[in-house]
C-alpha cells in the first residue's frame, strides 16, 4: 500500500521547509518507508528491488554485468538527466528556444556517449535480455530527448530498446503521459 502524493515541477522550487525536512536538497523524488524518507532515484529503485526481490532482480549476479548496468544508470541519472532540470534550465536562461538548444546538445553528447556503452552490454535490453535498473532509466530520458528535438535516428540501439520496453505493461504505466499529474 502507497500513498501517492503529487508535487507539481514548477511549484516543488520554492522548497517548503515541511518538504525540506525529509529531502534535505529538495529534490523529486523521495519516498518514505516506515518513517524513513530515501531520496535519489536510483537509491530508491535498489532499496525497493532488494525489499521486494521477484525472479528477475533489476541487478543482475554478475558483477561485470551489475558493474555495467550501474555504469549505465549513472551515465543517464547523473551525467545526462541533471543538465535538463528545470532548475538548470531556468538559470541557465529565461529564452525557451535557449534552453530546448541547451538540452538537445547535451542529451545529444550524452546520448553519444551511452550508445557506444550499449554497443558493448545490449541484447534485447540496455545489459542482455532481461530488464535491468539501466532500462527503468532509458524511457524517461527518450521521452526528454524527443521533448527537446534531439535527432533519435542517430541512436539506434537506444530507440530499440525503448521500442522494446514500450511493449511492456509496465513501462506504460510509469510512462509520464500515463501518470495522473501529466500535462498535455
Amino acid at each position: 500500500m502507497y500513498v501517492l502524493i503529487l508535487i507539481s515541477k514548477y511549484k516543488y522550487f520554492k522548497r517548503s521547509p515541511e518538504y525540506l525536512k525529509i529531502n534535505p536538497n529538495g529534490f523529486l523524488p523521495t519516498l518514505v518507508i516506515d518513517d524513513q524518507p530515501l531520496n535519489e532515484s536510483l537509491a530508491i529503485i535498489e532499496f525497493l528491488d532488494e525489499k521486494y526481490p521477484d525472479e528477475t532482480p533489476l541487478l543482475p549476479k554478475s558483477l561485470l554485468d551489475r558493474t555495467n548496468v550501474r555504469a549505465i544508470a549513472l551515465t543517464i541519472a547523473s551525467g545526462i538527466q541533471p543538465i535538463q532540470n528545470l532548475g538548470v534550465l531556468n538559470y541557465y536562461s529565461s529564452d525557451g528556444d535557449k534552453k530546448k538548444e541547451w538540452a538537445n546538445h547535451f542529451i545529444t553528447k550524452g546520448f553519444e556517449a551511452l550508445e557506444v556503452m550499449l554497443q558493448r552490454t545490449h541484447g534485447k535490453f540496455c545489459v542482455g535480455d532481461e530488464i535491468t535498473m539501466a532500462d527503468i532509466c532509458i524511457p524517461p530520458q527518450v521521452y526528454n530527448a524527443k521533448r527537446f528535438d534531439v535527432d533519435m535516428s542517430r541512436f539506434p540501439i537506444i530507440s530499440k530498446i525503448n521500442e522494446e520496453l514500450e511493449k511492456i505493461e509496465a513501462f506504460k504505466k510509469a510512462h509520464p503521459s500515463s501518470q495522473p499529474d501529466a500535462v498535455n
